[in-house]
């Protein structure tokens, strides 16, 4: 018989201490929240005290320490730790997507971008794998749905459609099911098949008979798939509890109070951005515990203090970051979307968040972290931060053109439309082409679908 045995190994173990994951979650956290958490800090922490508000309290940079800014670049320094010691010792290949994973994972409340990259592992994708999954990811829209044509991400990506498919495939399996579906059709058929209803009556009706679902025409969907009617109104039943859109369980509740963390006001000759942090306490480290480190307090009261500003320093820091981070990203969104804040949402320019973590110098996720659940106050109302990345379309000019602005454009077509004479989704496809925007007829039936309009002939009026 095989004998147990205990066979000694090393490894490498990522773990996040208590400064990294208040970083995470003070970067993450929308402004509100981030009042409670500093006020909570204040009580738990006496060293710390709110100091008056200066003029140029914005701009101000809390001095820096080496103690501080060492822990600041703790993410950083153990990256370039990690990669040294896996050369020289030939450890595991994936912990540093563990590692990446436990970053991620670090805060409450993920936004669904977190929640799926957290699921990555479990796929085994291999590094290429990944970092197409990862695209596809940051290329969904706020329901969860993957609204730009393979053939047209294969570019961007640097890889084949092919590729990018197979990779869509492994995305569509994740939690929540429905998400990375093109369609309604393929989000319901996609929760249908994680249901082990594959090849079942409503995944038959759905993914060929979804109009005539809409108009309760079950008697022609009995006829179609030679069924009975009551089987039809059985699987219907089932239908509607499934989920049209499986990404807005991860987006901020509606009824909650939303407070900008940054304002756009137009000014002469441009724009300016201003930070939202009137209300936000601005700390300091008390000057009386100052004096009781310099004096004759014993050591245990010593180390005690020591403790304590080393973790109020560090809270300052962490704050100063977030807020100099998320300025840096309106400050882009602003010179990047002049035309949205001139005339609308309909001149949205695509943007990603790859684009703006390579102008500001700090990595996509932390873009991603940063915009999470924060919103910004422009001229034309407010609106989520990350309602300004976009997928896009190139023009016939040129120009890029993003996918919301092609959705806008659909929908002020139907909303002037003769209601006698709805267009059809030829005709909107005619008319964005001779204003510039070619589009696929897939891609009006999937806009309008998404924006919860009819098609023409169920639109008619009479």
């Amino acid at each position: 018989m095989p004998s147990l045995q205990q066979v000694p190994s090393l490894a490498l173990q990522q773990t996040l201490g208590p400064q990294m994951q208040q970083s995470l979650h003070i970067l993450q956290v929308p402004l509100l929240e981030l009042q409670t958490v500093v006020r909570q800090e204040m009580e738990s922490n006496p060293v710390l005290e709110e100091a008056p508000p200066s003029p140029d309290a914005a701009s101000a940079v809390p001095a820096a320490d080496p103690e501080t800014e060492a822990l600041s670049r703790l993410a950083e320094e153990w990256r370039e730790y990690y990669a040294q010691a896996r050369s020289a010792m030939g450890t595991d290949p994936d912990a540093g997507a563990r590692h990446q994973f436990a970053l991620d994972s670090a805060t409450a409340d993920p936004t669904l971008p977190m929640h799926l990259e957290a699921q990555l592992p479990e796929l085994d994708l291999g590094p290429e794998g990944g970092r197409l999954a990862r695209f596809l990811i940051a290329s969904l829209d706020e329901a969860g749905y993957l609204d730009t044509p393979i053939e047209e991400l294969a570019k961007p990506a640097r890889t084949t459609s092919e590729a990018l498919a197979e990779t869509l495939r492994a995305v569509q399996s994740l939690d929540p099911p429905g998400i990375a579906a093109r369609n309604l059709s393929e989000c319901l058929v996609l929760q249908l098949n994680a249901q082990g209803l594959k090849d079942s009556v409503e995944a038959r009706i759905v993914s060929d008979h979804l109009e005539a679902l809409a108009r309760k025409r079950y008697a022609d969907i009995a006829r179609s798939l030679k069924v009975s009617q009551e089987q039809v109104s059985r699987a219907a039943a089932r239908i509607a509890t499934l989920d049209p859109r499986p990404g807005r369980r991860f987006q901020p509740d509606p009824d909650l109070v939303v407070v900008p963390d940054v304002t756009i006001e137009k000014v002469e000759g441009g724009y300016v951005v201003l930070p939202n942090d009137a209300d936000l306490p601005h700390l300091r480290i008390s000057d009386t515990y100052k004096d009781l480190m310099a004096g004759d307090a014993n050591p245990e009261a010593r180390e005690y203090l020591r403790e304590k500003i080393r973790g109020g320093k560090f809270l300052i820091r962490c704050i100063h970051q977030r807020q100099q981070t998320i300025l840096a990203i309106a400050r882009e969104i602003a010179g990047r979307q002049r035309e949205f804040l001139d005339h609308g949402p309909g001149h949205l320019k695509p943007m990603t968040m790859a684009q703006i973590a390579s102008i500001i110098g700090v990595h996509e996720t932390t873009v991603s972290r940063a915009i999470a659940s924060k919103y910004i106050q422009t001229p034309r109302g407010v609106f989520e931060m990350r309602s300004f990345f976009t997928s896009g379309y190139q023009t016939s000019a040129g120009e890029s053109v993003s996918s919301t602005s092609v959705m806008g454009a659909i929908q002020e077509l139907i909303r002037s439309e003769n209601p006698q004479h709805p267009l059809s989704d030829q005709e909107i496809i005619a008319t964005l082409t001779e204003r510039g925007i070619p589009i696929a007829r897939r891609t009006v039936a999937k806009y309008r679908l998404r924006l919860g309009i009819l098609a023409s002939h169920l639109r008619k009026a009479g």
